[in-house]
């Protein structure tokens, strides 16, 4: 399973933003954590979320702590991940990675 780190690339799984793509920028305590989609990539506005809402996926993006959307958006075009970024995951495709 893989673990919660920054630079993770996770789906949420609760709240208006389920199903989109995230990356976890800072790791804040056991239970919570700062991610970001960025907005203009996915739709996901930074912000705290409890690590139980969070499906973390294989993938993982080189970033720093802190990093800013703009930083983001620079490390997942440079992985050439932008494309998978954009597509929201189904419900039922969560289930099935989990």
């Amino acid at each position: 399973m893989p673990s919660i780190e920054v630079g993770r690339v996770c789906v949420k799984l609760n709240g208006r933003e389920a199903g989109h793509k995230c990356v976890i920028v800072d790791v804040i305590d056991k239970n919570f954590v700062l991610v970001t989609g960025p907005r203009k990539v996915t739709g996901v506005r930074r912000r705290r979320t409890n690590v139980k809402h969070l499906e973390p996926t294989d993938d993982a993006i080189e970033i720093k702590k802190g990093a800013s959307d703009d930083d983001v958006s620079k490390a997942i075009g440079r992985g050439k991940k932008a494309e998978s970024f954009k597509e929201p995951v189904l419900p039922n495709q969560i289930a099935m990675t989990a």
